[in-house]
């Protein structure tokens, strides 16, 4: 069952929400970030890079830091920047990006749900990040990006969002990056009817966040077993899987570990059918299809017969094909997670991302998966594995300062 909460959102005024908003401060290049801190005096990035223009910075993850960003929180809501909801709501966002549209509910995700597996991951977490984070958590007070959750689709959920969005929003506006974000607060009328049509969901899937998740678990331990304490939740943002965009992620190297270009279509053809497609750029149109760029060419591979394990839900996906077949025997590439040759095209960048690293010089060779399904990613997780290193790409991204969960106070 999927226990969700209304809660008392810290949420921008009307007139600053747009100038309030952000992408993590690790998004931006450094000369915009720059930038943006010195001409917006209201971005949240203010609140989350405090010691930006200080020469003399306190240690990262040090709890000296976490309490300057707990203090120039503070200096928000005294400015009025921020102002608390006075009664728990839940609330719908919307963001338009492009022809995608992503719209659900942002709610109060239960740690219960997650520590009993009803919340349900594919990716491993480190501990140490785990810890840092609950540090973060715990010392700041507050938790502002939230954790985005899927669900089956069901049909009385989306008949509320429907109704409610015919509304007028709480906020409409369109960020530099031509993405237009939408927020309604759901009229309490609802609230019932969504926590009981969100028990009946047995369990719900992390697609992005799952160190925020597990930190959250960390800091609710802390906290001892009040059932009704605010870290017994946690900032989430329900969205039904069908609404779910999964692009594929693709790999660049840079440099062929010592081969010829004719020596890697050779060695690639003792596993692969290999197809010449020339110069055109050319994307993998199905499963266990992977396309290669080289040498200013494009080649179509198709794994032999016998190169993976059909029955084994990890080994089958493409990713990992790629890793058994290709980086590790090929480009002597074992951890993908450490090793700096190796780096990683988001597949909204498209094909053409990936030519123009390879293009420049900056890689020598890349190769471009088929994204994964929503089922593949479910079944991972309902057999307690763990999904390849960047195997998927998941929209919506998600910014942070909309709705701020209150960690101290319910």
């Amino acid at each position: 069952m999927a226990k969700i909460k209304p809660f008392r959102a810290f949420r921008p005024t009307r007139d600053k929400a747009h100038l309030v908003i952000t992408k993590p401060y690790y998004a931006y290049k450094k000369s915009y970030l720059k930038a943006k801190l010195e001409s917006n005096p209201y971005t949240f990035i203010h609140v989350i890079t405090p010691d930006y223009f200080m020469k003399e910075k306190p240690e990262p993850g040090s709890s000296e830091r976490y309490q300057m960003i707990r203090n120039e929180f503070e200096r928000f809501l005294d400015e009025g920047i921020f102002v608390k909801d006075e009664e728990p709501c839940f609330y719908i966002y919307r963001q338009t990006k492009g022809e995608n549209v992503y719209i659900g509910i942002i709610a109060g995700a239960s740690v219960e749900d997650y520590d009993s597996d009803h919340i349900k991951k594919h990716e491993a977490t480190i501990t140490q990040r785990e810890r840092m984070f609950a540090d973060y958590l715990e010392i700041t007070g507050f938790n502002a990006e939230p954790v985005l959750l899927s669900y089956p689709k069901d049909e009385i959920v989306e008949d509320i969002l429907n109704l409610v969005v015919q509304g007028r929003p709480e906020y409409e506006f369109t960020t530099t990056d031509v993405i237009t974000h939408e927020l309604w607060v759901i009229p309490h009328e609802y609230e019932h009817t969504l926590i009981e049509h969100f028990d009946r969901i047995t369990d719900t899937y992390i697609a992005d966040g799952h160190h925020r998740c597990a930190s959250s678990s960390v800091l609710a331990e802390r906290k001892g077993n009040k059932p009704d304490h605010p870290t017994k939740h946690f900032l989430a943002f329900f969205m039904a899987e069908d609404r779910l965009k999964i692009f594929d992620f693709n790999r660049v190297i840079n440099d062929l570990n010592g081969h010829t270009k004719k020596e890697i279509r050779e060695l690639l053809e003792e596993k692969f059918v290999v197809e010449k497609c020339g110069k055109n750029i050319t994307k993998p149109e199905k499963e266990h299809q992977m396309t290669m760029y080289l040498g200013n060419k494009w080649y179509k591979l198709e794994p032999k017969e016998g190169t993976f394990d059909k029955n084994d839900i990890v080994a089958s996906l493409d990713a990992e094909i790629l890793t058994k077949n290709v980086l590790e025997p090929i480009f002597g590439i074992h951890d993908l997670k450490t090793d700096e040759r190796i780096q990683f095209v988001s597949g909204d960048k498209g094909m053409k991302g990936l030519k123009k690293i390879i293009d420049k010089g900056v890689a020598k060779i890349g190769f471009a998966l088929y994204p994964v399904e929503v089922e593949q990613i479910k079944q991972v997780a309902d057999e307690n594995r763990i999904m390849p290193p960047k195997s998927t790409w998941i929209e919506p991204k998600l910014r942070s300062g909309l709705t701020i969960y209150d960690l101290e106070n319910d």
